[in-house]
């Protein structure tokens, strides 16, 4: 597991990455830093997308969006540089996962427009503040993912399911977290189900399609968040020539603190 205490802000995580340092998940890492999903497309398509992250705010809430050709977040991180500063992505042609990098030199180009998506790791601080434990960090392991029966609204090509991460929780712990989770609606807000997972049509907890599997115990349920990796699995419906993703859970953590996108 991470030495969390290494890793205080988003600037110390970026560097991380940069050096090559830091090369797996980062969630517990920065607490109380934004930490984002990403997706990365050519100009022709970045309108499209944009779009349909419009249409489908809870899974892809928009935080950032670059100038083509720029690697700079200017309004979340304006020293960061995306090609560099996550611990790894991956490439998708045709959609078809093609290779996990840990920097995009070999791939970037002039015309590319990168999104920067909110991301759940950034509402565990305040999980964690309120005492709610959440699994994956106390285990060190990445949260776990599944696709749902759930269809994204379309845009011009991007369609696809939506994507969950799901966080085991006791009742009175998970009517918390719907209370605390609202806040934040730029980084999925509330959950989008609780237990029942068939209804998403999930049919077996122990096999995420991302991520890594975590107990659910006896005293708890599942509970379930729109997630950022919906865009991988738009990747592999809509098959794009080029789509440049985060690797699940090796985010990218901002500047700007948690705290600054809570409403009410």
């Amino acid at each position: 597991m991470m030495d969390s205490a290494r890793f205080a802000t988003g600037v110390d995580v970026r560097n991380a990455c940069r050096s090559g340092e830091l090369t797996d998940q980062t969630s517990g890492l920065a607490p109380g830093f934004a930490q984002a999903n990403l997706a990365i497309l050519p100009k022709d398509l970045a309108f499209g997308f944009l779009l349909f992250c419009r249409r489908n705010p809870k899974p892809c809430p928009i935080l950032d969006v670059t100038e083509p050709g720029s690697p700079v977040p200017s309004t979340i991180a304006p020293t960061a540089d995306l090609r560099t500063d996550l611990p790894r992505y991956r490439i998708w042609k045709y959609g078809e996962l093609v290779d996990e990098p840990t920097d995009l030199s070999d791939y970037w180009q002039d015309d590319l427009v990168s999104f920067v998506i909110g991301c759940s790791f950034t509402f565990e601080s305040a999980l964690h503040r309120a005492e709610i434990p959440v699994r994956h960090v106390e285990q060190g392991v990445n949260v776990p993912m599944y696709k749902t029966s759930r269809v994204c609204r379309p845009a011009g090509i991007f369609h696809g399911p939506m994507v969950v991460s799901m966080r085991p929780l006791t009742p009175a712990n998970a009517i918390a977290a719907v209370q605390i989770t609202s806040r934040f609606p730029d980084v999925h807000g509330a959950p989008i189900h609780l237990g029942l997972p068939h209804l998403l049509g999930i049919d077996d907890l122990s096999k995420p399609d991302f991520g890594d599997a975590v107990p659910v115990r006896d005293d708890e349920i599942p509970v379930f968040w729109a997630c950022g990796v919906t865009p991988q699995a738009v990747a592999m419906s809509v098959k794009p020539p080029l789509m440049i993703t985060h690797s699940p859970g090796c985010m990218f953590v901002s500047d700007v603190l948690d705290e600054s996108l809570a409403v009410g």
